[in-house]
C-alpha cells in the first residue's frame, strides 16, 4: 500500500517509539487511511487511549486526543460521546489494556452500545512492559516471566462480545493494510458499538505469533459469507485451526444508549443550563 499523505499525518520527523518492523506502524497507517477516505475533518475525531504500545498511537495521528489510565479508556470515550454525540470517537487499545486491566469496562460498554469504534492491537504480549503473557497469548507459548509456558487457554474476545450481543465484531490482520483500512471504515460507519480485533506482529517479545504465523494460520471469511447470523458468527470465532478474518457481524437494530438517555445533538458546552442528567450518565459511566 503507498503511503498516501493525509490530513492526520504528523511532521515528519516526529519520534515514534516502536521498534523497527512493529505490526503497529501498518496499523496506524490503516487507520490514518480510512479516516482520509471516510472525509472525516480530524477536528471531529477524538482518538482514547489507555496505557500500552498501542495506546501511543493516537500521538502519532493528527486528531484529538484523550491519553488516560491502563485499561480505562473506554469510560473516557463514554464520557466524550455524552459530552458531543456529533465526535467521532475512536478507541485505540493493546489486548493486555482492554482485555486484561480494561476487562470490566469492556463489558459493560458492550452492554450499553454506545456509538464507538475500538480497535484492539491483538499482538498476544506485553510489549510495553517487556514481553509477559497476556490475556489472549496462546498456550504453551514461554515469555520471561511464564517460562515454562502458558498454561491458561487465551480468552476469546469477539466470541464473548458476541455473546454479549455487540452489534459489530470484526477481526483483521495488520500486515494486510488495505483490508484492514476497509474493516475499519466499516467499523467506524457503523452506528453503536464496533469492535476490530487486529492482530498485529510484536517481533521483539512474541516469536511464536509472527508476520508468517500469521499469514499461514489466518484466512479471510468467504466472500458469500453474510454477517448477520449471531450463531453463525460465533460458530466461526471457535474455529483454532486457520483463524478467520473480516466482518462476523453487523446489526443497527439494537438501541443506542445515547438514545436511551435522551442525550440530544447539542454538545453540552452549548446547553443554556447544566444537563444534569447528562452529567449524572456520565458518573455512573466511571462507576
Amino acid at each position: 500500500m503507498n503511503k498516501t499523505a493525509t490530513p492526520f499525518d504528523m511532521p515528519q520527523g516526529t519520534d515514534v517509539a516502536w521498534c523497527p518492523g512493529c505490526g503497529n506502524h501498518m496499523l496506524l497507517q490503516a487507520m490514518k487511511s480510512a479516516l482520509h477516505e471516510l472525509g472525516i475533518d480530524r477536528n471531529n475525531v477524538v482518538i482514547v487511549s489507555g496505557i500500552g504500545q498501542a495506546a501511543k498511537s493516537p500521538q502519532y495521528l493528527n486528531a484529538n486526543m484523550f491519553n488516560g489510565l491502563h485499561g480505562r479508556s473506554l469510560p473516557a470515550a463514554l464520557g466524550i460521546k455524552l459530552s458531543n454525540r456529533n465526535l467521532v470517537v475512536i478507541v485505540e487499545s493493546g489486548d493486555g489494556d482492554m482485555y486484561g486491566e480494561g476487562g470490566n469496562h469492556f463489558l459493560h460498554a458492550i452492554r450499553r452500545n454506545f456509538d464507538v469504534t475500538v480497535i484492539v492491537h491483538n499482538n498476544m504480549v506485553y510489549g510495553l512492559t517487556k514481553g509477559q503473557a497476556s490475556p489472549t497469548s496462546q498456550r504453551g507459548m514461554a515469555t520471561p516471566v511464564q517460562v515454562n509456558g502458558v498454561m491458561l487457554e487465551p480468552f476469546n474476545p469477539l466470541a464473548v462480545a458476541l455473546a454479549l450481543n455487540v452489534p459489530f465484531a470484526a477481526r483483521a490482520y495488520a500486515g494486510d493494510v488495505e483490508r484492514t483500512k476497509s474493516i475499519i471504515m466499516q467499523a467506524i460507519t457503523f452506528k453503536g458499538f464496533s469492535i476490530v480485533d487486529v492482530f498485529q506482529p510484536c517481533v521483539v517479545f512474541n516469536k511464536l505469533n509472527t508476520y508468517q504465523w500469521f499469514r499461514e494460520n489466518t484466512t479471510y471469511l468467504p466472500e458469500n459469507y453474510k454477517p448477520d447470523n449471531r450463531g453463525a458468527a460465533l460458530e466461526l470465532l471457535f474455529q483454532t485451526e486457520k483463524l478467520p478474518l473480516g466482518i462476523f457481524y453487523s446489526n443497527e437494530k439494537r438501541d443506542l444508549y445515547e438514545d436511551l438517555i435522551n442525550i440530544g445533538t447539542t454538545p453540552l458546552y452549548q446547553h443554556d443550563q447544566p444537563d444534569e442528567n447528562a452529567f449524572q450518565h456520565m458518573i455512573d459511566a466511571f462507576l
